[in-house]
């Protein structure tokens, strides 16, 4: 139990109900909100409570990032449970999927429950863990999808690796379906991409790299599509890129396939011309694509086509970046930014902000059936304060991750978290 909190003078965003409205907050010793919006303004405080005067301030529900890497167990230098909580508090980020891809692999029911106690006794914030679809991500035998969902797992993936093996992939869509289980996969075709560093092009020819074609995402995109269809399962394409895809996902919704899709903030936000001379923080999975895709996948997100947002926040180390560009990790770092670099497409007038911000909370909580997402009484307290105009610019040295590989290093921001409140109370402020 803690102190209520009184959130008043605020900009309520809400868009579990359309909500946009000057009003105030209140969430009980419980941490569970009361009132929210214009009518809770006239409600009063509760007898000590802590109130805030948020003017000027939007409060909208705490972020849900759906596809964080985390190091722990057995990479904790370049992340641990702890220290990506702490990041994600940073990045107004109150709830976030952790990936399987651990040593070992999280594909048992010890290995889940060792997630959440871990969270538990030390996160600021809540990890909600993802079981691995095959057995040590190895594409050739599947889980116990059953035990595994029971014991707390929120999606079944492969995380950063790809399927192959179609009858598996058939066999576990058909098992997901009967215990309502999201089947998330990165479309990835592993032969096709095998030696692709970087977007197929113009560009990596004048680099001199190896480029990976649009259709190593469209191929196992539209394979999975087919199968998720024929087996009626939740499917979840983890991480598009091109626009072909959009389309794709779009068509099959059509054919009436329960289909959702997610783009990471950096292929909103960067294309591949940001790869300058070799830079290896912008070498990711799938690659930084062309302007026009990077500018119709924002159409994309803009009209629905794309539920959700994520960071892919994927921390790696100096030994494995500070390489030469085709021999660098994939992934960068993305916590404590993506709300920042998605407020850039508000700035632009390019994507609504009531649509921004029910793609990184209330549309990847519904997808994955997370507690999380709402302003509604009844609803945890887990709440983001944003200042939608205050400048600021990326340091190295301040980010919180215990790795640093973030393509907006040296960047600048317009509009922040400056607070973040899990279950009411306060974990991070400015």
């Amino acid at each position: 139990m803690s102190r209520p909190l009184v959130l008043k003078n605020v900009r309520v965003l809400d868009p579990s109900r359309n909500l946009d409205e000057i009003g105030a907050i209140i969430v009980g010793e419980d941490g569970r909100i009361l009132a929210s919006g214009a009518a809770a303004a006239n409600q009063g405080a509760p007898d000590g409570a802590d109130v805030r005067d948020c003017t000027g301030l939007v409060a909208a529900p705490g972020l849900v990032d759906a596809r964080v890497f985390v190091g722990e167990p057995g990479a904790e230098h370049r992340e641990t449970i702890e220290s990506a909580s702490r990041a994600a508090a940073a990045g107004g980020v109150t709830s976030f999927i952790m990936m399987p891809d651990t040593d070992p692999v999280l594909d048992d029911i010890a290995l889940i429950e060792f997630v959440k106690k871990t969270a538990r006794d030390k996160a600021l914030v809540n990890v909600h863990p993802a079981a691995a679809l095959t057995r040590g991500l190895k594409g050739e035998e599947m889980t116990e999808i059953g035990l595994l969902r029971d014991a707390g797992a929120v999606a079944f993936t492969q995380g950063r690796h790809a399927l192959a093996d179609t009858q598996v992939l058939r066999r576990a869509m058909t098992y997901a379906r009967e215990f309502s289980a999201v089947i998330a996969l990165e479309a990835r075709d592993p032969y096709l991409a095998v030696n692709g560093v970087m977007n197929e092009g113009l560009f990596a020819s004048w680099l001199g790299l190896s480029g990976s074609p649009r259709e190593a995402e469209l191929i196992p995109l539209e394979r999975d599509l087919r199968i998720a269809g024929l087996t009626k399962a939740a499917y979840h394409a983890a991480k598009i890129s091109v626009p072909e895809s959009a389309e794709a996902i779009r068509l099959a919704r059509q054919r009436g396939v329960n289909a959702t899709s997610a783009i990471s903030i950096n292929h909103l936000s960067l294309n591949e011309n940001d790869i300058g001379e070799y830079r290896t923080f912008f070498k990711l999975s799938p690659p930084l694509r062309t302007e026009d895709d990077r500018q119709a996948m924002v159409d994309a997100l803009a009209n629905g086509t794309i539920d959700i947002i994520v960071s892919s926040h994927d921390p790696q180390d100096v030994d494995t970046k500070r390489l030469p560009f085709a021999d660098a990790a994939d992934g960068a770092i993305g916590l404590e930014t993506m709300l920042a670099a998605a407020l850039r497409l508000h700035h632009a007038d390019r994507v609504p902000l009531m649509r921004l911000i029910d793609a990184m909370s209330t549309r990847p909580a519904e997808i994955f059936g997370l507690d999380a997402g709402t302003l509604k009484p009844g609803a945890n307290g887990d709440i983001v304060l944003i200042d939608l105009d205050e400048p600021w610019i990326v340091a190295k040295e301040s980010l919180l991750s215990r790795s640093k590989n973030t393509p907006f290093e040296d960047a600048r921001f317009s509009g922040r978290a400056v607070a973040t409140y899990v279950a009411g109370r306060l974990v991070y402020s400015v």
